[in-house]
């Protein structure tokens, strides 16, 4: 049963990394541009073979810090985004950036595609610049994103920026691949700061008004230090996880002693900064705020609980898809969802005992597993 198609959609077996691919990983390992371009193309397509290369890369990552960008549309994250890379290649750092831009309706594909805005960076090696789809998801992020992302760390860059298409609250799916948060919000901007009230605040670790020099400014810098306030108040003193997940517990885990260090790290609290990204006004204190949250994941541990956290939640993501995938092609064997509603309208079935026939197989599947 299964078996992987062309699209990458997902089969109960190990992927397995044949010759001609392991030959591009061990390019994009030597530092070719080339192939690392090819890979993230691979991952964008979810191509044929394309888990393989992910899973082969996965060892050789952990090194780069990745920062996720958030905000709504018209808030200037591109334009920070910009100054960003900029200002880490005067420093030293190389850089890879993941633009998530709104899907085609009719083709998937980013609508703004690889659009020239880094233009602070054009000609620079070591920034790697690619616009890839959000293909759909609420989140804005796609699961190639997370993918491409583990490309550029296991390629050696020191810093990978994501910047979110900026889809309102469902933006926390930046979250589960990013470790520093910053949340753009623009002057006077009422609806935005109500937004973040709704759900985005949990996951800022830095919050951003962008465009400082336009009225406005001090007001919303005013709302958000309110908000940052009121969300550290009533949590003081309680671990409540790293960008508003639920902190797993342990009471009997000796992975997980309960000494005062782990029972009670610090808790980070998110600075409000002002920015001007056309100006690169800034910019300098973002990136120390960057650093120094960075330093805080390392120092207290808390790193470690996020990404076992992030590869709990890409576990359960991947092993959705490809149930998902193994029912759709049950659905499409019993002659598709179509033919199956038809039924279901006819009174001669029902949904729920349509479902549990095309989910037999697998759960067949699963139990002669077991034994």
């Amino acid at each position: 049963m299964g078996g992987q198609k062309r699209d990458g959609s997902a089969t109960p077996r190990a992927p397995e990394l044949s010759g001609r691919d392991a030959e591009l990983v061990e390019e994009l390992l030597g530092g070719s541009h080339r192939a690392l371009a090819r890979v993230i193309t691979r991952i964008e397509d979810r191509a044929g073979g394309h888990r393989a290369i992910v899973s082969a890369l996965h060892e050789h990552t952990g090194g780069a810090d990745v920062i996720g960008i958030t905000g709504s549309p018209g808030a200037g994250k591109s334009t920070l985004v910009d100054k960003l890379a900029a200002a880490y290649r005067e420093r030293g750092d190389t850089v890879g950036v993941v633009a998530v831009d709104p899907s085609s309706p009719y083709t998937g594909g980013a609508v703004l595609g690889d659009r020239i805005r880094m233009g602070s960076n054009v000609g620079d090696m070591d920034v790697f610049f690619r616009s890839m789809s959000a293909r759909g998801q609420l989140g804005g992020l796609s699961m190639a994103t997370a993918d491409a992302v583990k490309a550029l760390d296991a390629f050696g860059k020191d810093v990978v920026v994501i910047e979110t298409v900026g889809a309102g609250q469902n933006e926390v799916d930046v979250v589960r691949t990013a470790d520093t948060v910053a949340v753009l919000v623009q002057p006077g901007s009422g609806d935005d700061v109500q937004t973040l009230k709704a759900g985005i605040l949990e996951i800022g670790d830095v919050f951003v008004v962008n465009k400082a020099d336009m009225d406005g400014a001090e007001r919303t810098l005013a709302e958000l230090e309110e908000m940052v306030h009121r969300r550290e108040g009533p949590t003081t003193g309680l671990d409540t996880g790293h960008h508003g997940f639920d902190a797993p517990e342990h009471p009997d885990d000796p992975e997980h002693p309960d000494d005062e260090s782990e029972a009670s790290p610090q808790e980070w609290t998110p600075e409000v900064l002002r920015t001007v990204a056309n100006t690169g006004e800034g910019v300098a204190d973002l990136i120390a705020a960057f650093d120094a949250h960075s330093a805080h994941l390392r120092e207290s541990g808390e790193i470690e609980a996020t990404k076992r956290r992030r590869y709990a939640e890409e576990i359960r993501t991947l092993v959705r898809s490809d149930v998902g995938a193994l029912a759709a092609d049950e659905i499409e064997r019993r002659g598709g969802v179509d033919r199956l509603a038809e039924a279901v309208r006819r009174r001669e079935t029902d949904p729920y005992s349509v479902a549990a026939e095309v989910v037999a197989p697998i759960v067949d599947c699963v139990e002669t597993g077991r034994e």
